[in-house]
Order: C-alpha cells, then structure tokens, then sequence
C-alpha cells in the first residue's frame, strides 16, 4: 500500500490535470508512474462527475437526474424571482434591475467515487488508496466549464421553466461538501480573490 509523504490536502486541478499528476507522484513517492496516473484521473473523474445534493438527495450527472435535480433548485429560483418586485417599474427600468449583479446560489456538490472507481477497474488497491485520499481532504481548483453541474446549471432557461421572463439573474457557485473543498480559478488559471 502507498504511504502519502506529507499530510497537506491533494489538490486536484481540473482544468490542467497535469498538475494533479504531479501532486499525487510527490505525496506518494514509491508509486508506480502508471499508478499515479490512474489514481490522478480517478481523482479528476470524481470531480467532474461530481454528484449534487439537495434537500437530502443526491443527483448523479445524468440525463436522468437533471429533471429531478433542476426541479429541486427551482424552489430556490423562484424564490430569488419573487424577492424581485416590478410594481410600478417601466419596460427599461425592468430591464435594468435584471441585468443586475446576478443572485448567486450555493450548489453542494460530493466528489463521486463511482465515477473515480470507473477509472480503476479491478484494481482494489488504488481504489483503497482513492478512499484514504477522500479521507484525507482534497481540494479540487476549477474553471466554470470543468464540473458537470456547475456548467449544466448555468445554462438552464430557467424562464422558461417559470413560464415568464426572470426579473433577476441566478448564478450557481459548486461547494464541495465531505472532506472536499472546491476553489474556482480565474482567467489564466489563477485562484479567484473573493470580493469583499
């Protein structure tokens, strides 16, 4: 079995999976290169396949799920939607106040370990070493389009699924939840700095 050399969180890069590769080869050292790849890749796959929780259930990045999971969230749309009031503003002013800065909604999201078990076939081992890494903590950096549903969310016509127009836009920030945590990176690959 692998021994991890330093107890620092895997960061797992998404958006350059070489980095993850490099990350995994310097915590376990006396893994083998084709090993360190495929537990690099199961690492990656779990993240972008990454399962979205809500109210209690648990939604798999699926054509089957995404009903079910969009149904969910639109609870929480509509809400934003009615906090909105538009008594007594003109077309342009209705305009305006939607072109706002948008509503950003919390989605948790739970790195799915099928989706990185995939990856490993039969090798029991590195599936093993796959849960003492989820174990341990990973942190996971992605741009916009590298989670499954953080890029599914972002491109519902939530209009039309309330029948009407949106009085305001919704935006969806991906937090990992059970030992993971997610940072979004911005243009050029760099960390985020949150605005204050």
């Amino acid at each position: 079995m692998a021994k991890r050399t330093s107890q620092t969180l895997i960061t797992v890069n998404l958006t350059k999976p070489e980095l993850t590769f490099d990350a995994i080869r310097k915590a376990y050292k006396n893994l083998k290169p084709t090993d360190v790849a495929l537990v690099s890749t199961s690492l990656i796959e779990a993240g972008k396949f990454a399962k979205a929780t809500h109210d209690g259930l648990d939604y798999e990045w699926t054509a089957e799920d995404y009903a079910g999971m969009t149904k969910s969230l639109f609870a929480e749309v509509a809400q934003v939607q009615e906090g909105v009031s538009t008594e007594k503003l003109t077309k342009k002013a209705a305009a305006e106040q939607a072109a706002e800065e948008p509503v950003t909604l919390q989605v948790e999201l739970k790195p799915s370990i099928r989706a990185g078990e995939l990856v490993l076939g039969e090798r029991e081992d590195l599936k093993t070493l796959l849960a003492d890494i989820f174990q341990e903590g990973v942190e996971y950096l992605f741009s916009p389009t590298d989670i499954g549903w953080h890029w599914t969310l972002e491109r519902v016509n939530w209009a039309t699924l309330s029948g009407g127009e949106l009085r305001r836009r919704v935006k969806f920030k991906p937090v990992f939840v059970e030992g993971a945590v997610a940072v979004e990176l911005g243009p050029g690959g760099k960390r985020k700095v949150s605005k204050k």
